[in-house]
């Protein structure tokens, strides 16, 4: 099993074109819940991944309900601006699951709150800033987690 990144209900299209490369260099596997703010032939989101799209695995996903019957039991971590958990104080394992809502409000409450989440933590930023770049989250998020777990794989 490896990492897993889960975009729950993404509106743009270069956003998930980064985290599909980010999959194909980490070995992670990306979730995406529907909806989804575009379509997956999107000429941006195709341009954003260049020719990774082959190498990674991707999982779309028609509902919540969906994705959780699909993880199973496997640890959630849910990434939010509403807890003081920081991320990096996290011992990540090789089969999380890296959890971020939509670029313009990010996870709605209602997940935050689920029963599936395990975990709540925030990347730290300056005060007053609202969020940083949906592509660039997951890849500190990832990067840390992959990082706790001595690269596998990586060269």
């Amino acid at each position: 099993m490896s990492l897993s990144i889960v975009f729950h209900t993404p509106e743009i299209p270069g956003n998930t074109g980064n985290a599909i490369r980010l999959a194909a260099v980490t070995g992670a596997h990306l979730h995406l819940v529907e909806p989804l703010g575009f379509d997956l032939s999107d000429a941006k989101l195709r341009r954003a991944g260049l020719d990774y799209h082959d190498l990674a695995h991707v999982s779309v996903h028609p509902t919540l309900e969906h994705l959780w019957e699909e993880l199973g039991d496997r640890r959630v971590i849910a990434f939010t601006t509403h807890t003081s958990e920081r991320f990096e104080d996290v011992s990540y394992d090789a089969d999380d699951v890296l959890m971020f809502g939509q670029e313009s409000t990010g996870l709605p409450p209602e997940v935050v709150a689920d029963e599936h989440i395990d975990l709540r933590v925030r990347i730290p930023m300056l005060p007053s800033r609202r969020s940083l770049n949906l592509a660039n989250s997951a890849s500190i998020a990832v990067y840390e987690a992959w990082r706790q777990l001595g690269y596998p794989g990586g060269a």
